[in-house]
């Protein structure tokens, strides 16, 4: 486990070197972000000007489950979503190989090649807006609180993880899956919604299959809707929807690599 702790600080200490080479592009993302996060929150005060709930959230509960939303996608974004996304290229150009050859877990070297520093300082954005929210709101969250959101944010970037890295495998067999993966990362953005708009079969979808409502709804409701009720079935089915998407997305991993048969082949 040290091994794999020295690793990568030597892939985050290569992934800084590389930004700051790129010190326009680094900063013009960050205004990107930050502008699409504004565009949320305006789009929220606009709905918000003829309707008092949404669902059973107010306006400054669903400005926190916005926040909520983009901190858990900039942590994502940060640690994994860019070296999810080249796994399509990795196979296509037979680069895969040589990470096949590293005295490592292969998914672990492809997973944390990058590490996407704007990202950071947008989700440091998000939590002065759920600190905002939380004012708004006259809360003030437990330790207790405050841990359960913790654990649940990693259960949300966890599923993500999980989601994408199972279509980004999907390229051994298609070879080109880019489309499957810009769509799901498309796809999650409902996760900002209240999961009250959801129904029927939509909802249970989007609750077990592809489980992007529990994303930010489940830490959101550990802040504010901890006195509606028990927080532990909703908890639950959170950690049992991340354990099965991680597991599957393992099997399916190892399964692709038991077919690969590299690009000299």
């Amino acid at each position: 486990m040290r091994r794999y702790f020295e690793i990568y600080a030597i892939m985050f200490r290569n992934s800084l070197i590389r930004e700051m080479n790129f010190k326009a592009n680094f900063l013009l993302w960050i205004v990107v972000e930050m502008l699409w996060f504004l565009g949320q929150i305006v789009f929220i005060e606009v709905i918000f000007q003829y309707v008092e709930h949404i669902g059973d959230w107010t306006k400054w509960e669903v400005i926190l489950l916005i926040g909520t939303h983009q901190l858990i996608s900039q942590i994502f974004q940060a640690f994994f979503y860019v070296n999810i996304a080249n796994i399509p290229e990795l196979v296509r150009t037979g680069r895969m190989d040589f990470m096949l050859l590293l005295p490592i877990d292969t998914q672990f070297a492809i997973s944390t090649r990058q590490f996407g520093f704007d990202s950071v300082i947008n989700a440091g954005v998000s939590v002065g807006i759920i600190g905002l929210a939380l004012a708004k709101l006259g809360l003030r969250p437990t330790a207790a609180q405050a841990l359960l959101y913790l654990v649940a944010l990693g259960f949300g970037c966890a599923i993500h993880y999980a989601i994408m890295f199972f279509l980004s495998t999907i390229s051994f067999w298609i070879v080109r899956a880019q489309g499957l993966i810009y769509g799901y990362y498309n796809l999650f953005n409902i996760a900002r919604y209240p999961e009250g708009v959801f129904r029927g079969v939509f909802k249970w979808v989007f609750s077990w299959v592809i489980p992007v409502i529990l994303v930010a709804n489940i830490p959101a409701r550990v802040l504010v809707k901890a006195a509606d009720g028990d927080l532990a079935p909703s908890l639950l089915h959170l950690a049992l929807a991340t354990f099965l998407v991680l597991a599957i997305s393992r099997l399916f991993w190892k399964l692709a690599l038991s077919r690969y048969t590299s690009a000299s082949s």
